[in-house]
């Protein structure tokens, strides 16, 4: 809370800003919790609904109003909002360096088999998602976090590429 008062200029909206924070504090992580789904997130929603709110003390006339619990609930909303879209439009994958793409157990003398695990992991992924789990490539798109154009360019090449590994191997 040293933060936000740090923002303050004067003593009255400083008391003001801090009754504000004690009485809404939880109403508000609820609210941002609600729209995000995700604690950490929430807190952060928070924080810059305070930041706007300690920005805006003039604004603010009784601290325990209806008015002003509607004002900082409208904040704290829009702020969620916005963080819900910026992690939507960049959705965030965790990265793990041991796995590449789609683990496959090889058993028997299956040329084709064996083609599809010479691919890079990537086109190997693409291949299974599309030809052996039967997904479309829209839905292989959404899987793999590409665009239609992307995922659809991915199984054009991992198709050549195995159509090459194969002929390779004298089979066509």
């Amino acid at each position: 809370m040293i933060i936000y008062l740090q923002m303050i200029d004067t003593p009255e909206d400083r008391s003001k800003f801090e009754q504000i924070y004690l009485e809404y504090r939880g109403l508000m992580f609820h609210v941002a919790n609600e729209i995000l789904h995700n604690e950490q997130d929430a807190e952060d929603a928070v924080h810059q609904a305070f930041l706007n709110v300690a920005e805006n003390m003039k604004k603010i006339g009784e601290p325990k109003c209806p008015k002003t619990k509607g004002y900082v609930v409208t904040i704290v909303e829009n702020k969620a909002i916005d963080l819900y879209r910026r992690h939507k439009r960049h959705q965030m994958l965790e990265l793990n360096d041991t796995v590449q793409g789609i683990q496959v157990i090889y058993e028997g003398e299956n040329t084709l088999t064996a083609c599809i695990l010479k691919l890079p992991a990537r086109y190997r992924e693409a291949i299974l998602l599309r030809y052996v789990q039967g997904y479309s490539v829209k839905e292989m798109a959404s899987i793999l976090g590409l665009s239609f154009a992307a995922a659809s360019k991915l199984d054009q090449r991992a198709k050549a590429r195995l159509k090459d590994l194969y002929e390779k191997e004298g089979k066509l």
